[in-house]
């Protein structure tokens, strides 16, 4: 496992944009540690049209920090 800080794709909004967020993405973001092999898409509007993979320590200064997901889903937070 490897460390992820602020400021790098893993914990960019962007990072894995491209589909649903699962448990994965989820515990990047909560315990700020990926794989070594892990490369996921960019979905920056910049990037988007390149479909470019990144690794979640790789970084951009189009850098937008990642909103928890709820663990209830969106369904059950709209109630």
């Amino acid at each position: 496992m490897i460390h992820v800080d602020n400021g790098q794709c893993g914990l960019c909004s962007h990072f894995g944009e491209t589909h649903v967020a699962g448990t994965q993405l989820n515990q990047i973001r909560e315990n700020h540690e990926a794989s070594e092999t892990l490369v996921d898409e960019c979905g920056h509007p910049k990037h988007a049209s390149l479909h470019l993979k990144v690794t979640p320590i790789s970084g951009c200064d189009g850098f937008e920090a990642a909103k928890m997901s709820s663990r209830l889903g969106p369904v059950a937070a709209r109630r």
